[in-house]
């Protein structure tokens, strides 16, 4: 009988050891020992599986991306120094000069910097199609195209994209499917049940859970994930032995930390909603979202992240935020402590006002991660500085 999704994620870790440990130890090691000269020869030449050096593969590394493959239903998988090192070797350890990439409009600041300002050195073209209009995207596909790349929910918009429809398109004209799955995580939305062939996660966000650490993971099919190895390999994006044994442990909690943080979000987004300085409210399982029906359909839960909107612009949002008295002001999200972001001045304010005006970043716009703390103190602190 298969375990169920909380089980798996703290019952799955590495052999014990001699030593008969009950929670697995910290590889804190650069390298790892041979037998002999032809065990070393071995290793290397990939005639036998194990550890050589911790850039490569690590015990703890390994136990990590073996819990997100099991929670994700992914055949393999790497992990990285960080979210972006995860978007990046997803997509620079695939494509090659002259590739084109499909990418669904309303992705991260950095995400966008890839796209924009790197990728173009080598070559790599993409052209970015509305998140809200998936009917055009075929006709935008070229016969260089390699790969669509798409957030669902998005950051910070939370606009939401079909993945059965995306992996039917993508089958159709073979293209690989890679899907940013950061705000959702594999305990809500698991992209892989919908022919998904790459799937990354920022672990820094819900994953760790406590903003202490930085981390990246991508996973998907196995021949895929072998080109990624290689590049990651060479390259040298290695996540460390400790952060890998901070997230794994991190992954024990991560159903019990989601229920809550998407408990707290959703009562939140309803207080906001009914407030009359609010322009609007967006949040996946609010039903006034545009796309509530496919949230449901495509996700357990609605995520610990919200947006609202001030339509006067920049000055009641930057007053709002600066009157916040328990709530963190920052640009990270998926903490156990209420994150506030004002993402047009800080994430994603390498945009144009016009790219960031097409994907719903207005000036009035304000991210709230929800975190974990009594739903009344949270919306104590947001009432009193609303005023």
């Amino acid at each position: 009988m298969k375990n169920k999704f909380e089980t798996r994620a703290i019952r799955e870790q590495a052999e014990r050891t001699q030593h008969r440990e009950h929670s697995v130890p910290v590889y804190l090691t650069s390298s790892f020992v041979f037998d002999s000269a032809e065990h070393g020869q071995a290793l290397f030449a990939g005639d036998i599986e194990g550890n050589v050096y911790s850039r490569y593969s690590n015990p703890g590394t390994d136990e990590f991306i073996r819990k997100i493959c099991l929670l994700e239903d992914a055949e393999d998988g790497i992990a990285t120094a960080s979210g972006m090192a995860a978007v990046f070797a997803g997509i620079a350890g695939l494509l090659e000069s002259g590739d084109h990439i499909l990418v669904a409009r309303s992705v991260f600041g950095s995400t966008h910097q890839i796209l924009t300002q790197l990728l173009p050195r080598w070559n790599i073209t993409h052209t970015y199609v509305d998140i809200g209009k998936p009917e055009r995207w075929e006709a935008e596909i070229q016969k260089n195209t390699r790969m669509l790349f798409l957030e669902t929910p998005s950051n910070p918009g939370l606009d939401l994209i079909d993945l059965e429809f995306a992996g039917n398109l993508s089958r159709k004209h073979n293209l690989i499917l890679n899907v940013d799955n950061c705000f959702a995580t594999p305990y809500l939305q698991q992209p892989g049940r919908y022919g998904t062939d790459l799937i990354v996660h920022s672990a820094t966000k819900f994953i760790d859970g406590q903003g202490r650490t930085i981390g990246g993971v991508v996973v998907g099919r196995k021949e895929l994930i072998e080109e990624l190895r290689f590049f990651a390999r060479h390259s040298g994006p290695a996540m460390s032995p400790f952060n890998a044994w901070v997230l794994s442990k991190s992954l024990e909690t991560l159903a019990v930390r989601m229920d809550r943080h998407c408990e707290n979000a959703l009562a939140l987004a309803q207080f906001l909603e009914n407030h009359p300085k609010i322009a609007s409210v967006k949040y996946p399982f609010l039903p006034s979202h545009p796309q509530y029906e496919l949230a449901c359909r495509q996700m357990t839960q609605g995520g610990g992240v919200l947006v609202f909107n001030f339509s006067e612009g920049f000055d009641p949002a930057r007053k709002f935020i600066d009157r916040l008295q328990m709530l963190s002001i920052s640009s990270n999200l998926g903490d156990t402590r209420t994150i506030v972001t004002h993402p047009a001045s800080t994430t994603h304010s390498k945009l144009t006002e016009d790219e960031r005006l097409s994907v719903g970043i207005t000036p009035g716009l304000v991210r709230i991660s929800a975190g974990l703390e009594h739903i009344d103190d949270i919306i104590g602190d947001v009432e009193q500085a609303l005023g």
